[in-house]
């Protein structure tokens, strides 16, 4: 599996463009957080829900697509906030978009879909959150208190 620290950070710096797979409009919900975090370190995310799918609004200012075969452009990385059992299909449409990474969010961890993607030539990461891993690889889980034992003499930009 692509968990090793040097796999995630090599992930986090080139996959820009996510695709946020079971994203939620509701700012309480962990894909929202999560996704809006990301979004404020410079990623550009877009949403796949089909229950927010053509709505006008999008979610965080992004329009919404009902699915990965929706999308219009490319995307680097799905990120999959769905249950382990509906990962399968996901990660089929992931392939056939021809996405570099499948990242299986915290609690998800469906392995056929993690081996059709790594058969595909995909990265793929499981049962991890994108938020945490970046937090903890870049340095911003202090910001909530939390050390992270990384230790560095670069200042941050």
């Amino acid at each position: 599996m692509n968990n090793d620290l040097h796999s995630l950070r090599r992930i986090l710096k080139s996959c820009r463009t996510i695709a946020v797979v079971g994203l939620s409009a509701d700012w309480h919900r962990p894909s929202f957080f999560a996704a809006k975090y990301m979004q404020s370190h410079g990623y550009t995310i877009v949403p796949v829900n089909p229950r927010y799918a053509g709505q006008p609004e999008g979610i965080l200012g992004a329009t919404c697509y009902a699915s990965l075969l929706d999308i219009p452009h490319p995307v680097d990385m799905v990120d999959v906030f769905r249950r382990s059992e509906d990962v399968l299909p996901i990660a089929q449409q992931a392939v056939q978009i021809g996405a570099r990474c499948m990242w299986q969010q915290l609690g998800v961890n469906n392995l056929q879909a993690d081996a059709l993607a790594r058969a595909a030539g995909l990265a793929s990461v499981t049962n991890r959150c994108v938020k945490i891993e970046h937090a903890r690889l870049f340095g911003g889980l202090n910001w909530v208190g939390v050390n992270t034992g990384l230790i560095s003499a670069r200042r941050r930009a």
